[in-house]
């Protein structure tokens, strides 16, 4: 079966990739077959029945999302949409769109799947992890599909490239439908969304998907991290007391699961 994603200028994007701002990514419009576009933005649950399928946030730095995972529930179109993208013939377009070869999907789409943002949701800007150690994988290219038929300029929910300092943002593109943005993942690949303000009945809805490889790439330390999150500019208060207070309660979770492990460990 043909994959339902539009035929591109693979020349085209590998210039855009390699020239890109403020870190290499590209963005296609149209990425999709249209009307499949519309199938899998159809098929999206409600905001309730997604929660009951997967994971939902609640932290500072990203609340009011839902992460579906699980592709044995997907509905259909959601389905074929992550095997298009997992898809041998589009791995080796985007090895040779982005220089980096041998890449590798996600089975599992650790991070990735159906993503629905409801209304006063966020995601502050951050780097994602970038290794995977029981299975000695680096993480490499993110890439987002957009599925809103309907999105208003004043809904927010951009998602923003920010340079490494996270001074300037260097690129923002609304979640228009069958919008399509890849990007390098490294120490410096700062992104986020903007704050969503949409109607209540208005979900910001998106697909993710995150490609590997088990050579590390050139830049990389020997150090892996979880994500690491950054204030905006004009966030002073969140980055000097929000978001080390909610690093703290985190941290004090944690110990207070390990020493529960450690305890029922004890004979």
């Amino acid at each position: 079966m043909a994959l339902p994603i539009r035929g591109y200028d693979k020349e085209a994007l590998r210039d855009q990739f390699r020239a890109a701002n403020p870190f290499p990514f590209i963005a296609i419009d149209g990425f999709l077959e249209e009307d499949f576009a519309r199938e899998v933005a159809a098929a999206y649950p409600n905001f309730e029945d997604a929660r009951r399928m997967g994971d939902e946030f609640s932290a500072v730095n990203e609340k009011l999302k839902v992460q579906v995972t699980d592709m044995e529930i997907f509905p259909a179109p959601v389905a074929r949409l992550s095997e298009a993208i997992a898809a041998p013939e589009f791995l080796a377009d985007l090895e040779y769109i982005t220089g980096i070869p041998r890449l590798l999907a996600d089975p599992a789409l650790r991070g990735g799947g159906m993503h629905l943002t409801n209304t006063s949701g966020r995601l502050d800007v951050h780097v994602d992890f970038n290794y995977i150690e029981e299975e000695a994988l680096h993480r490499r290219l993110n890439i987002l599909i957009y599925l809103n038929p309907e999105w208003s300029p004043d809904w927010g929910g951009s998602i923003e490239l920010w340079d490494s300092r996270v001074e300037h943002c260097g690129q923002s593109f609304l979640p228009a439908l069958n919008r399509c943005v890849i990007f390098e993942t490294s120490a410096t690949s700062f992104h986020g969304v903007t704050a969503v303000t949409s109607p209540p009945e208005v979900l910001r809805r998106s697909f993710a998907a995150y490609y590997y490889t088990r050579e590390a790439p050139a830049e990389w330390s020997g150090e892996s991290h979880s994500t690491v999150f950054k204030a905006r500019p004009d966030e002073w208060f969140r980055g000097a007391v929000v978001m080390p207070m909610e690093r703290l309660v985190h941290r004090a979770r944690s110990l207070r699961g390990k020493l529960r492990d450690s305890l029922r460990a004890r004979p």
